[in-house]
């Protein structure tokens, strides 16, 4: 079973939106477990403080150096497998879904979530030799980790054996390849004057698939010029 420990000082946000649809069907049936572990459990003072203020002149709190260390700990040492660790952060490695599938083929993740200013580096440097990882999901600040790590979680459960009722699906999504996914069409046939594609009508699957990769390159080509350049293999552009 794939498992998943989040360390968190808000442990009443999960499952959250993973009690849902496709992820919540596999909690429920056993296919996943999600468990939570409260932060603030691991203070060392009688107010349960988990944060102080920063050395230097920035403004805001950071997490406790101790504090997060011995979460860490606990978590690994209950775990029972050899999880992989990852911290959600803005600094973080942009999550790809190459990532993804390397999540999914372990035993699961201690996901750790930050809150405040973030953690003490030190914590990062210390944890970082012991493998874990720093991950973003996009260049933006949120008030935590929380909703990051049910990113990072939604986008591996759905990987799971038997949580996807038609796995083939899963080939032709966005980003698989490296490309944006062709578009898609159902029925009616002809809407407010626009018609399907006939070419998906013909029947011939050698040029379905032909036009669907087309099109998929289209699409990036169009809307993400930074993934068809890397799909290409085109050098970046210059800039004096």
């Amino acid at each position: 079973m794939w498992k998943v420990n989040v360390l968190t000082l808000f442990p009443e946000i999960f499952p959250g939106p993973l009690a849902c649809s496709l992820s919540g069907k596999g909690l429920k049936n056993g296919i996943w477990e999600l468990s939570t572990t409260q932060i603030r459990n691991f203070a060392l003072d009688k107010h349960h403080t988990v944060d102080d203020t920063c050395y230097g002149y920035n403004a805001g709190m950071i997490m406790k150096p101790d504090v997060i260390d011995s979460a860490l700990q606990y978590a690994v040492d209950n775990f029972k497998a050899e999880a992989q660790i990852v911290y959600m952060t803005p600094k973080g490695r942009p999550l790809t879904q190459k990532m993804v599938h390397i999540f999914t083929e372990s035993p699961g993740l201690i996901i750790l979530c930050g809150r405040y200013e973030g953690i003490d580096e030190r914590v990062i440097e210390y944890w970082g030799k012991r493998g874990l990882q720093e991950v973003s999901i996009g260049d933006y600040i949120l008030s935590g980790g929380e909703i990051g790590a049910i990113t990072l979680i939604d986008a591996c459960v759905r990987l799971l054996p038997n949580i996807v009722h038609n796995e083939e699906s899963l080939v032709y999504e966005s980003f698989e390849s490296g490309l944006l996914e062709f578009p898609q069409y159902t029925r009616p046939y002809n809407w407010r004057e626009t018609t399907v594609p006939d070419v998906l009508l013909s029947g011939n699957h050698k040029e379905i698939t032909k036009w669907q990769k087309s099109e998929a390159e289209r699409e990036t080509k169009k809307r993400r010029p930074d993934l068809w350049q890397i799909y290409t293999g085109a050098p970046k552009e210059c800039r004096s």
